[in-house]
Parts: C-alpha cells; sequence; structure tokens
C-alpha cells in the first residue's frame, strides 16, 4: 500500500485538525470519483516509518490522522493505525461494511461515493461518517450539514 500525497486537512473530521493520507491503488473506482488519480499504485510506501516521520513533522499541529482510502487491504489499515499512539485516527473507506469496534479507529467513513447523492456535505447522501464513543459507532454525518439560520 503506498501514499500518494499528503496534507493537512480541516474539514475531513469535524474538530480535528487532520493530516490525511491520500492511499493509492483504490479498488473502487467510483464513477464520478474527484480522486480517479488514486486508482493507480503510486506512491511512497506505507509504513511505520513513514508514519513515524510524518506524526513527528506534524506534531503539535494535528490531532487526527486520517487513511483516505486503503480498501484494498483494510486489516493493514488497521495495523497502520494502531501504530500511532497519541492521536485520534480515521479512515475513509468506499465499503459499506464497519469494523467492529475493537478497531484502532475514532473515526469512520463508510459508503461508495455516488455521484447522485453527493458526499458527506450533502443530506441526500449514502455516506456516512461514525465516531466511537463508549465502544459504540455513533453517526455524526449530520455535523457536515449547514443548516440555515
Amino acid at each position: 500500500m503506498k501514499v500518494a500525497s499528503f496534507d493537512v486537512v480541516f474539514q475531513e473530521i469535524p474538530g480535528e485538525v487532520t493530516l490525511a493520507l491520500n492511499l493509492s491503488g483504490c479498488p473502487c473506482h467510483c464513477p464520478g470519483c474527484h480522486s480517479p488519480h488514486l486508482w493507480e499504485d503510486t506512491g511512497e510506501e506505507l509504513n511505520e516509518a513513514l508514519i513515524d516521520d510524518l506524526t513527528e513533522r506534524y506534531k503539535g499541529l494535528i490531532t487526527c490522522v486520517a487513511f483516505m482510502g486503503g480498501d484494498q487491504d483494510p486489516a493493514y489499515v488497521a495495523r497502520m493505525a494502531a501504530h500511532i499512539s497519541g492521536l485520534k485516527t480515521a479512515w475513509y473507506s468506499g465499503r459499506v461494511k464497519m469494523p467492529g469496534t475493537d478497531s484502532p479507529f475514532t473515526y469512520v467513513k463508510v459508503g461508495p461515493y455516488i455521484e447522485a447523492l453527493g458526499g458527506l456535505k450533502s443530506e441526500k447522501t449514502n455516506q456516512r461518517l461514525y465516531k466511537k464513543t463508549d465502544e459504540k459507532w455513533v453517526d455524526i454525518t449530520s455535523s457536515f450539514w449547514r443548516k440555515n439560520l
């Protein structure tokens, strides 16, 4: 598994400053995908050394590390997340199956991208973002929806 790119982002996980690792080799190939370049197998190997380097580089700035993709090997993504200490972890997956509450993730986004339904900011979306709270997954998708006041 490879990291095609990464960035510090503020909108992927509500209330978190997130180091988003964009994983290449996505097997989902969703029609209308905003990142079709991630279908290719490109980038730097995702391993503990890379995670240590990046989390040390952004120490004090980030509160979460998000694995954006990795559907080709969810167990490997979970192992990499388990390696991270002192930060929250997230996984954005195109799968529909949730990991168990024993997974190392604090947040999990599931659901393939369906262009007609939109992403997490759309109230019509099929995608869901969950936060692990008291050993259960709580749907926090609505935190992306802006209400007109």
